[in-house]
């Protein structure tokens, strides 16, 4: 039996190749072609990155969010997530890596300049923890809007608990350009109308992501220990970090944040959601939606004071509450659904929600590793992608399990084709693959950064050490101390950094002009509103007409 499984892998891994063949040979030196560099250089790459606001004793901030930093709810730049203490910092989009990560450095140097005596944590994994009650929910002003994404909050509270909620991660945007899509539309001979294929095709992308994104938890995992107030009261297989009682982990964790103590949902864990095209997407997604959890009927739609406890008692309030590593995204109108947007116009871009904070950035994440996931998602792009059945949905769900709290085991196995296979063979397998696209990459930027960030990922393959995971566990180990106080000297070591060097006059203006912006576009939001809240609930939830 054991030989037969280690054929079977053999077989997989080599099919796999055998597929790919007249990719590395054909598509990728047409894309290489110098009149073609255009399509690789378009790239677009976008970063939301969220951070807790803590004191200096590493306790969660009980302050509102800054009106220096202007509103939340309008804000382009700098909201909040679930928390009033949960800020979220989005950059513009950008062709270049260099300059997206300007502009997150720039948000955090502005928003440093506007903290009083508070500090960013720098884990995904939060800091010291009381009680739900201590975690202040998000809040947006009076508007109808504003009201609608306050009650959200209080119904993923209400559903999950509010500690779950104070995870925080970094979301990373991509797209390729319309130019690109036109160039494989007329490669493929397509008869599709250019938005359907485009469609199509990032569903293609998002299901090879899908079967390999273990591979990203794996080498960029940086949460594989926690506090352990996180966790009191929770049911949970972590122990104790030596004599460490105060720091909880596995000894090969690699993110928690992506287990089951962390944005997972058991209600969620029936929901087979259908990627092979966006009409079944759709229809799942909104079924969540529109049709009642008995769990969630039980909580009530309003307390006794009439305020509400969540937005309905679907399995999901709005899409977004579907724990996702991966999303297919277009940009919404004003009081427009995300999946009204999609209905109506198709995908524009995909958003990796799988990336831990790394502790050890200053951002939170390096030029390396974007370089690396733009190589991972043109690879996953541009590779034939066979649609998915509910057995390999599965199959996907317990690799991302395994991945968690394994991912360092040398004898991993995973499940591929069907089949166990060594965890170690497969990364080493799927890296080689990437090499020709990660040279198409640097071909068109003229440079070396792609093909040097997946020679570090390789290595990373051959020696677990070198993974983020690894290294705070070592460093816990050689400095003694525990993960609260490790993240802790990151995060003040980091607020010395970006509060070392003030923003230059424009920058620091315009940032200022922003902040006084959003507060007035809030303000005339709040005066603009004439309908009363149930109703404009009620108008909202008309849109998912297209559940029938």
């Amino acid at each position: 039996m054991k030989e037969m499984r280690h054929l079977s892998q053999s077989r997989y891994l080599r099919r796999n190749e055998e597929l790919h063949l007249s990719l590395r040979h054909s598509l990728l030196s047409s894309l290489a072609a110098p009149a073609n560099t255009p399509l690789i250089t378009g790239i677009l790459r976008g970063i939301e990155k969220e951070s807790l606001r803590i004191t200096p004793q590493g306790k969660l901030a009980q302050t509102p969010h800054p009106q220096a930093l202007g509103s939340a709810l309008t804000h382009p730049q700098i909201t909040t997530d679930f928390s009033e203490a949960l800020l979220e910092f989005i950059t513009p989009p950008s062709h270049r890596v260099d300059e997206v990560l300007a502009h997150l450095d720039n948000i955090h140097r502005f928003t440093y300049q506007k903290l009083e005596n508070e500090y960013l944590w720098v884990s995904s994994m939060p800091c010291m923890l009381s009680d739900d009650a201590d975690i202040p929910v998000a809040r947006y002003g009076s508007s109808n809007v504003g009201r609608m994404k306050t009650a959200y909050r209080c119904g993923l509270g209400n559903r999950y608990g509010r500690l779950m909620q104070t995870i925080a991660g970094i979301h990373y945007n991509f797209s390729v350009p319309s130019a690109f899509w036109a160039f494989l539309h007329h490669q493929e001979n397509s008869m599709a109308e250019l938005q359907a294929f485009k469609t199509r095709r990032y569903f293609d992308m998002i299901r090879n992501f899908r079967r390999y994104y273990w591979l990203l938890i794996y080498l960029f995992g940086a949460s594989p220990a926690v506090c352990r107030s996180f966790v009191r009261d929770r049911a949970h297989s972590l122990v104790p970090f030596g004599s460490d009682e105060y720091s909880l982990h596995t000894p090969y964790a690699t993110s928690l944040r992506m287990g089951d103590l962390g944005y997972q949902s058991s209600a969620q864990e029936a929901l087979v959601v259908n990627y092979n095209d966006l009409d079944t997407y759709l229809h799942t997604l909104c079924g969540a939606i529109t049709k009642p959890h008995p769990a969630y009927q039980a909580i009530g739609l309003k307390n006794d004071s009439g305020n509400y406890r969540q937005l309905n008692t679907g399995l999901l309030q709005i899409e977004n509450e579907f724990y996702s590593s991966i999303r297919p995204k277009r940009t919404t109108h004003s009081g427009e659904t995300a999946l009204g947007a999609l209905y109506h116009r198709g995908v524009e871009y995909i958003e990796v929600r799988c990336v831990d904070l790394n502790p050890y950035e200053p951002l939170g994440i390096s030029a390396e590793q974007i370089h690396f996931l733009d190589t991972f998602l043109l690879y996953c792009l541009l590779q034939d992608s066979p649609e998915t059945d509910d057995n390999e949905y599965r199959h996907i769900q317990e690799n991302q399990k395994r991945i968690v709290y394994q991912g360092r085991d040398p004898q991993l196995q995973l499940l591929a084709g069907g089949a166990e296979t060594s965890m170690r063979d497969w990364g080493a397998a799927l890296l080689q693959e990437l090499e020709p696209v990660a040279e198409l990459l640097d071909t068109a930027n003229g440079s070396d950064a792609h093909i040097t960030s997946l020679r570090r990922q390789q290595a990373k393959i051959a020696d677990a050490e070198l993974t983020p995971s690894a290294r705070i566990l070592h460093d816990m180990r050689e400095q003694g101390v525990t993960f609260f106080r490790l993240a802790m000297d990151w995060a003040i070591a980091h607020s010395e950094t970006l509060s070392g060097t003030g923003l230059d006059r424009p920058t620091e203006s315009r940032f200022r002009a922003m902040a006084a912006t959003s507060l007035q576009k809030q303000a005339a939001v709040e005066a603009a509103d004439s309908m009363d809240f149930p109703d404009y609930l009620q108008r909202f939830y008309a849109q998912y007409h297209y559940c029938d």
